[in-house]
């Protein structure tokens, strides 16, 4: 059997004792104060941090008056009126007028594909006097339909019109 210094010295058991004095104490305790110092000082690095790094926002380009100098294009007029007039004597076809500007049948195509090059509504209206006969009316439709313009709206004497589509 194993003999301890304590069993030579007279006692019977072996005791563990911890750190404190006596039963009232509760056990080991840690001191935090210097945690705390520490978490402190960290909070008020990460607060430095952050308020240096703080954004200034998305940069925006305000737009701005147009230059009173530049050269505008002046916006196009909304309607375009394609008026058909009886021929004047001696002309085998009718006068073509595209808003009150004549216009002969060989370049009615061009005159209208340059209009309509530029916008984006592409509408015409056809207004013909009474006696034209309706082949010819039928035929600046046509023509405006090559031109590229999507819809063609007639006008009547009452000045209101009949859109045509197709």
């Amino acid at each position: 059997m194993f003999q301890t210094r304590a069993c030579l010295r007279g006692e019977d058991a072996m005791a563990f004792s911890t750190a404190g004095a006596g039963s009232s104490s509760t056990g080991p305790r840690m001191n935090v104060t210097p945690l705390i110092d520490v978490l402190l000082v960290l909070i008020i690095v990460f607060m430095v941090v952050v308020i240096e790094q703080r954004s200034t926002g998305l940069q925006a380009e305000i737009p701005q008056q147009p230059s009173p100098t530049g050269n505008s294009i002046p916006p196009p007029q909304r309607t375009i009126v394609i008026q058909i007039h009886k021929a004047k004597p001696g002309a085998g076809l009718p006068q073509v007028m595209v808003n009150e500007e004549s216009v002969e049948w060989d370049h009615l195509r061009e005159r209208l594909r340059d209009i309509f090059a530029i916008r984006v509504e592409r509408i015409a209206y056809v207004e013909a006097d009474n006696d034209i006969e309706f082949q010819e009316v039928a035929d600046v439709i046509a023509i405006a339909r090559i031109a590229g313009v999507d819809r063609v709206g007639l006008l009547t004497e009452d000045g209101k019109h009949a859109p045509v589509t197709g």
